[in-house]
């Protein structure tokens, strides 16, 4: 039996995958190991796993936003404390994605949700990624950055005078409020990745079609093209690629990219992954 993570920075999705029996999955909330202290990292996975049995794991893996190589080994170490488990191993969601995708190929790989990231994987780790920075110095393509070029539209006018009362009517925000939800609140970025069920009422909007767009394009100007040289195909996870697919195949036709897989949730092709490694790696011992 094996448990495995799928962490960003909204919500952390579980999967305990046995051969031959269904996958059962559940939710906590998400965490960032990169900005959380041991303590904090340690009462938010005790909770996450509070709810059920997982005495008798063979294995654990961990894929988190801010599972950084110095923090990894951290998060690895309590989960282990925390199920008794031996074999444990932590990593980034932009690994996890990317072994969700590819699988033991090599590949370019993005990720698309509430943050953005990308990289170059060779069939086992990442061998080059872009930093992404975050949603006030990176993120392009992100929900956050969706959310700002949204909010921006609205509040500096630039967008049509029914979008913007569309906007604030059905959000029932208002400048001061969005003002004190980015400045005065904690999970900012969540708050303006958010605003972007907004978007996806409107998309058949020219206006609204070509700013999604356009933040997509800039995902690849800064991040792709200029970071990993020849790309034949890009694969996405994460749910604004999914929502979005039709913009962001849009963009990548712009930079004469093909996209290739997409998927909103990693995890499904994670367990699986990790289902085949491990009774491969078995068999192998047995021998």
């Amino acid at each position: 039996m094996l448990l495995i993570a799928d962490s960003g920075s909204t919500k952390t999705q579980w999967a305990v995958a046995g051969a031959g029996n269904p996958i059962v999955e559940f939710q906590s909330p998400g965490l960032n190991p990169s900005l959380m202290s041991d303590d904090e990292i340690e009462a938010s996975l005790r909770e996450a796993l509070s709810g059920g049995d997982l005495r008798g794991l063979d294995a654990v893996y961990f894929y988190g936003a801010g599972c950084t190589a110095s923090r990894s080994g951290r998060v690895a170490e309590i989960l282990s404390g925390l199920t008794g488990c031996d074999r444990v191993e932590a990593g980034s969601d932009m690994l996890g994605a990317a072994r969700a995708l590819c699988g033991d190929s090599e590949g370019v790989v993005g990720i698309l949700g509430t943050g953005s990231n990308s990289c170059r994987y060779d069939g086992r780790m990442i061998v080059a990624n872009t930093p992404p920075l975050g949603y006030i110095l990176g993120d392009e393509g992100s929900g956050a950055r969706l959310g700002i070029c949204l909010v921006n539209g609205i509040l500096k006018g630039y967008l049509p005078e029914d979008l913007q009362r569309d906007f604030l009517a059905s959000t029932g925000l208002d400048k001061d409020e969005i003002i004190r939800r980015v400045y005065r609140e904690p999970a900012a970025n969540r708050f303006l990745a958010s605003l972007t069920r907004f978007l996806a009422d409107k998309i058949e909007r020219p206006e609204v079609d070509a700013l999604v767009t356009d933040e997509f394009s800039r995902f690849f100007t800064n991040n792709v093209t200029r970071a990993y040289g020849d790309v034949p195909v890009i694969h996405f996870v994460g749910s604004i690629a999914e929502v979005f697919r039709a913009q962001l195949l849009s963009a990548a036709s712009r930079h004469s990219l093909t996209v290739g897989t997409i998927v909103g949730r990693p995890l499904p092709l994670l367990a699986a992954y990790h289902l085949q490694n491990y009774i491969k790696t078995d068999r192998n011992c047995q021998k």
